[in-house]
């Protein structure tokens, strides 16, 4: 029976343009969708951009522009980056679309039924950069007396009349949560932070703003529009058609997996769970949250200049190797930092030379000395056992490392095989059998060109377009490209086409 799976990168603020950041995350959740679908899932893919709230507005009058039109060029800009990146998500969600707002509204009423929302006057601190409100003892004060959220965002003092969320209600059901599904947090890390902060103490939430007009408005009291965070979350489930529970799509909830950036992972651990609760809706089986971005070890921001479109790196590079370099150059879920010298050194050493060198080798040496025609499988030495033994094993070792979100651990099992690949190639030397022994020449490159096909057919949902080139050149068909597919050898006799190198060497121009 097929497994159903669901994965979902965060909706993105749109009060700016998208960068490295958002690229990353939506790469690293391309990956798992793709690697799913290659084991055989039948996967949803969401992404999308969250429009409401006052920093949204605010960015909208400082651009000149009506708040739908400022959302609708940003939400746009997302999308091509999204296209750009080979990001194979199933639905592109805004949440200025209706069927959202009918969806939020809808949930809304459910938490609403079951007692838990209440109308008062929120008055405390309140960070508008973050969208979300602080305790005194979480704000630091700078020496200037200026006091700022533990993000480092100004807050101000805010008194209005707002809904409230129980949330304190629902601290020791989040605790049992965290207790009984230890995986329900990502990576170990943000879940001991989320642990911390809920056994602190949980306040009743603010869900609803009166002090601007850009949001959902709330159902049956439209002078109120809802904090934009109770909005934004149940995309997740409006995507899906909520609240007609018989659409085909809810048959893919509860999700499996909401990926997200460590800042933002609060409120899809802590409040967004405890809407669910109340709403008595199924909870996802796992948030994992990645780390930050630097380039050249500064921070990114504006006013540095030094804020990277993924996009401008695309054009230079190409797609994969920057999709490669995202997820190989720091273990998934930690703080990362993008180097030029670091990217190169990454593309010339491992993408040109260890796996674009040993395909191009191999294919080489077939064209030149089997006719170009993938050669019939030999009888297997003990070395070629020693190397293609492990090499079947790959899908199910990297499949557990998908499932815990170990993107890079994964990449570097695959990168163990190609080094030994290479040790092979060389101890073997096809090139010297061709004149002592044909034969054993043609089933050394046999084994090379099997043990390549695993590499790239494990390696697409990393670079999807360099590995279907090698799988091609491989002669492998579009139906030969999934994980079942490898149990069945490619028959020999198989024209292949003229090798082609896949990761050309990056030459720096000297200035």
């Amino acid at each position: 029976m097929t497994r159903r799976f669901y994965v979902t990168t965060p909706i993105y603020y749109v009060n700016g343009a998208p960068h490295i950041g958002h690229a990353y995350t939506s790469v690293a959740a391309d990956i798992v969708a793709r690697f799913r679908r290659l084991a055989g899932d039948d996967v949803f893919f969401l992404t999308g951009t969250d429009e409401h709230g006052q920093k949204v507005e605010q960015a909208a009058a400082t651009a000149g522009e009506t708040p739908q039109a400022f959302t609708d060029s940003i939400a746009a800009d997302f999308r091509a980056m999204a296209d750009t990146m080979q990001i194979s998500y199933n639905d592109f969600i805004r949440t200025t679309e209706p069927r959202h707002i009918a969806g939020a509204q809808a949930l809304w009423e459910k938490v609403a039924e079951s007692g838990d929302i209440y109308s008062g006057h929120y008055e405390g601190w309140y960070a508008l950069r973050d969208e979300a409100f602080y305790g005194e003892d979480e704000l630091t004060t700078r020496p200037d007396g200026t006091k700022v959220a533990p993000t480092g965002a100004p807050v101000e003092w805010v008194r209005e009349p707002s809904y409230f969320f129980r949330l304190s209600k629902y601290q020791d059901r989040l605790l049992e949560l965290y207790e009984t599904q230890p995986d329900f947090i990502g990576p170990h890390g943000s879940r001991n932070e989320i642990v911390s902060f809920v056994r602190q103490g949980l306040r009743d939430l603010s869900i609803s703003r009166t002090s601007f007009r850009w949001g959902v408005p709330v159902p049956g009291d439209e002078a109120h529009v809802m904090y934009v965070w109770f909005d934004a979350l149940s995309n997740y489930l409006t995507a899906l058609g909520y609240p007609d529970t018989s659409a085909p799509r809810m048959a893919w909830w509860p999700a499996d997996l909401h990926l997200v950036g460590k800042d933002i992972a609060r409120f899809h651990t802590v409040y967004w769970p405890a809407f669910l609760m109340a709403a008595g809706i199924p909870l996802p089986g796992k948030v994992f949250s990645n780390g930050w971005w630097t380039v050249e070890g500064e921070k990114m921001s504006k006013s540095l200049g030094n804020v990277i479109d993924p996009r401008d790196l695309v054009k230079e590079f190409g797609v994969d190797p920057v999709r490669f370099f995202l997820i190989r150059e720091v273990p998934f879920g930690g703080d990362s930092d993008l180097s030029r010298r670091s990217f190169i050194h990454r593309l010339n050493t491992e993408l040109a030379n260890d796996l674009g060198n040993l395909a191009q080798r191999t294919l080489s040496l077939i064209a030149r000395n089997c006719g170009g025609v993938l050669p019939d499988a030999g009888p297997h030495t003990p070395e070629d056992e020693q190397l293609l033994a492990p090499a079947s094993l790959l899908p199910s070792v990297m499949e557990g490392q998908v499932a815990r979100c170990a993107l890079t651990d994964a990449l570097e099992e695959v990168w163990k095989l190609i080094r030994a690949c290479n040790a092979y190639i060389d101890h073997q030397a096809p090139w010297a059998l061709k004149k002592t022994d044909p034969d054993r020449m043609a089933h050394v490159l046999r084994v090379l060109a099997d043990a390549l096909r695993i590499i790239a057919t494990v390696l697409q949902p990393w670079m999807p377009e360099s590995m279907a080139k090698m799988l091609t050149q491989l002669g492998t068909e579009e139906q030969e490209r999934s994980f079942a597919a490898l149990a069945t050898p490619l028959p020999g006799g198989r024209s292949l086409p003229a090798p082609q190198g896949i990761f050309p060497r990056y030459t720096e121009e000297a200035k």
